[in-house]
């Protein structure tokens, strides 16, 4: 492991180097038509104008895709409370119906005890599907150009998702796929291809996530999963430019460069799950 706590990208299979190299043209493709468009993403996302309110969801009623049960939408919060550099940021999501076999929700014994109030999430995704149960996947911060430039993860009580365990998670990254979702289809093509070419950083994301909620749990003894003062529990900034510029060798032995983490101010508690 990494002395930050986040493992470096490993050797990749044939299987996984074509699924890279195919979505390095899909990211290109969709960043050149969308460019190409007035407004470009926001228009795509927001309409015409392309303007962004406050934490509501865009495309309204978020994209579901009804054959894989994934899902997602964009929000951005005030302007005072968001990230340096940020627009704002989508959040993805796998529903149940979607899961991999075998797959349970994590449950601690403090979760069960009376008198626990969970704060009122900030970006709950609107219930799709049959069943109730739905995993955040990883959230993808946009700089104002539209690129995007973090990708992170967030305590239960954000997103009033149910909690999985990271490796858990990491098996339903292949399954976010938008291929029979409406709204913007170069977004939600954009958005897939994005989750595939940093899957193994998306991954090591996920364990950090654990680590860290772990780590606070032992040294607060609180319902760690709805402590408001831990948000964030893992962050990593992204170039994708250089990401794409590099593709050649990730078919073979790219290993994505240095992994540096780096959470935004907002958020308490990063750093618990670091590697010392």
């Amino acid at each position: 492991m990494a002395a930050n706590g986040i493992s470096p990208e490993r050797h990749l299979s044939r299987a996984e180097a074509a699924r890279l190299e195919s979505a390095v043209g899909t990211i290109s493709a969709c960043r050149r038509a969308l460019a190409a468009q007035p407004g470009g993403i926001f228009a795509a996302l927001a309409g015409v104008a392309g303007a962004v309110a406050d934490w509501q969801h865009y495309p309204p009623g978020d994209v579901y895709d009804p054959q894989s049960h994934a899902q997602y939408f964009y929000h951005a919060h005030p302007a005072g409370s968001r990230a340096v550099g940020e627009h704002g940021h989508f959040h993805t999501f796998l529903r149940a119906e979607g899961m991999p076999l075998g797959v349970a929700p994590l449950v601690l014994p403090e979760a069960a005890l009376p008198g626990a109030v969970a704060p009122a999430p900030q970006a709950a995704p609107l219930k799709r599907g049959i069943r109730d149960e739905v995993s955040h996947l990883v959230a993808v911060a946009i700089d104002h150009r539209g690129d995007p430039i973090r990708l992170f993860t967030t305590n239960r009580w954000v997103t009033g998702e149910t909690w999985y365990r990271a490796d858990d998670i990491i098996s339903m990254l292949d399954r976010f796929a938008l291929d029979s979702a409406g709204g913007p289809v170069l977004v939600n093509a954009w958005l897939g291809a994005l989750v595939t070419l940093y899957r193994p950083q998306i991954a090591s994301l996920l364990r950090a996530r654990d680590q860290t909620i772990m780590n606070w749990r032992r040294k607060r003894r609180t319902n760690v999963f709805e402590d408001p003062r831990i948000e964030v529990t893992s962050s990593l900034e992204i170039d994708l430019d250089a990401r794409l510029a590099a593709h050649p060798r990730a078919r073979g032995d790219d290993n994505g460069g240095p992994l540096r983490p780096r959470l935004p101010p907002m958020a308490e508690g990063w750093g618990e799950g670091r590697a010392r």
